[in-house]
C-alpha cells in the first residue's frame, strides 16, 4: 500500500510545482526508487518472519532458563511463549501465505519440574520432541541452596503463608544443626507440603488449600537426600546446600529440621542451582536471552549433555498424578491474543 501511495502522490507534487531545472523529475525518480525498495523491503519483512516462524516449529529438545521470584513455572512459560512469537507475528493487513500455512500447526512446550513462585534458579524446559524428555529431569537430582529461619513457622512453609507457630531458638547452636543433618540424608520418608503442586481430584493441593477447602495431609513417602551440608549459621537463619532427588520439598526439609530440634522453621530463600546436568551457572538463559537463535544453540548444548538413551525416546511410563509435569500446546496465531494462552494438559 505504500508503494502504491508514493506513486501517486508524487505525480502529482510534480504537476502542480512544474521546474524547469529538473529537480521536479529527480524527485519523481527518487519516489519511484524509494517505493520500489519500500514494496523489496515488505517483501523481504514478510520472508523473514515466515523463515522465523518455520525455524520457531523446528526447535526441538530440553534447556534450561533462570526462572526469577515472583512469577509461577507456568507464567513463566507463558512469558517465554510471547518472546518466541513475538518475531514470528506478521504485520497487520499483510497476511502471508507461508503464515496461512503453518498457523494451524501447534508447538508443544512444557518444563520438567515446578519451582515455587517464591524461588528462583534452574527451570528446564522442553520444546517440540523435547517434552517427551522432561518425565527424566523430574526423576533426576537437583541441587539446591536454601535458607530458612528458625523458631517460625508458616501454613506453606516459606515465606508467603501465615505464621502458624512460634517457639524458642536461642538456645539452637550450630553444632546442634550439623549433629542432625545425618537423619536427613539418604534414602528418608517426607511428608510433603499440603501447599504444594500435587493433585487430587486433577486440582493442585495448593488451589484446594487457597479456596479454603479442607485437604488431608499426604503419607510419607520416599525420597533421596545425596549430600546435605550447612554452609552459614547466623541465628535465627542458617543456609543449607542440598542435593536430592525427584519429589523432595525443601521446604519440609526445613521444617522437618525445626522441629528436630525443639522449635520450628520457615524457608525464606530458595534457589535451584541445578536441575539434572544443568547449572544455574553455565546453561539457564536469562529473559534477555530467549530468543530463536539463543535458544537453538542452548537446545544444542545442551541436549548434548543427557545421556543418549534419553534423547528424544518417549517415556515407557506416564508421570503419576504426584509429578509436578507441566505440557501444553501452543498455537502459532494471527489473530487476537487470548487465543495465543498455554493449555495446561
Amino acid at each position: 500500500m505504500a508503494a502504491e501511495e508514493a506513486e501517486v502522490v508524487s505525480p502529482l507534487v510534480v504537476d502542480t510545482a512544474p521546474d524547469t531545472s529538473g529537480t521536479a523529475a529527480a524527485s519523481l525518480a527518487a519516489a519511484v526508487s524509494a517505493a520500489a525498495a519500500a514494496a523489496r523491503t515488505g517483501s523481504q519483512a514478510q520472508i523473514s518472519k515466515a523463515a522465523l516462524a518455520a525455524k520457531l516449529m523446528s526447535l526441538s529438545g530440553v534447556f534450561a532458563v533462570h526462572k526469577p521470584k515472583g512469577p509461577t513455572s507456568a507464567e513463566l512459560l507463558n512469558r517465554l511463549k510471547e518472546k518466541l512469537l513475538a518475531g514470528t507475528r506478521p504485520e497487520a493487513g499483510l497476511p502471508s501465505p507461508e503464515w496461512n500455512k503453518r498457523q494451524k500447526q501447534t508447538l508443544k512446550v512444557g518444563h520438567g519440574g515446578t519451582l515455587d513462585s517464591a524461588a528462583q534458579g534452574v527451570l528446564v524446559v522442553g520444546i517440540g520432541r523435547g517434552t517427551k524428555m522432561l518425565t527424566s529431569m523430574l526423576s533426576g537430582s537437583k541441587r539446591y541452596i536454601a535458607t530458612g529461619e528458625l523458631g517460625k513457622a508458616t501454613d506453606t512453609l516459606d515465606s508467603t503463608g501465615k505464621v502458624t507457630e512460634e517457639k524458642p531458638y536461642d538456645k539452637i547452636t550450630q553444632e546442634d544443626i550439623e549433629g542432625i543433618l545425618q537423619k536427613f540424608t539418604g534414602n528418608i520418608m517426607q511428608v510433603p507440603p499440603l501447599y504444594s503442586a500435587l493433585k487430587k481430584d486433577g486440582q493442585r493441593l495448593s488451589t484446594l488449600m487457597k479456596r479454603g477447602e479442607t485437604v488431608e495431609a499426604r503419607p510419607a513417602r520416599p525420597v533421596t537426600v545425596h549430600s546435605i551440608s550447612l554452609l552459614k549459621f547466623q541465628p535465627p537463619f542458617f543456609t543449607l546446600d542440598v542435593e536430592c532427588g525427584g519429589g523432595f520439598y525443601i521446604r519440609s526439609l526445613v521444617s522437618d529440621i525445626g522441629k528436630e530440634l525443639s522449635s520450628c522453621a520457615t524457608v525464606l530463600e530458595l534457589t535451584r542451582t541445578k536441575q539434572g546436568p544443568f547449572t544455574l551457572a553455565q546453561h539457564a538463559l536469562p529473559e534477555d536471552r530467549w530468543t530463536i537463535d539463543d535458544i537453538a544453540r542452548s537446545l544444542k548444548r545442551c541436549t548434548s549433555l543427557l545421556p543418549e538413551e534419553l534423547t528424544f525416546k518417549k517415556s515407557k511410563s506416564e508421570p503419576s498424578s504426584d509429578q509436578a509435569l507441566s505440557c501444553g500446546y501452543i498455537t502459532l496465531r494471527e489473530t487476537k491474543r487470548e487465543d495465543d494462552t498455554v493449555k495446561t494438559l
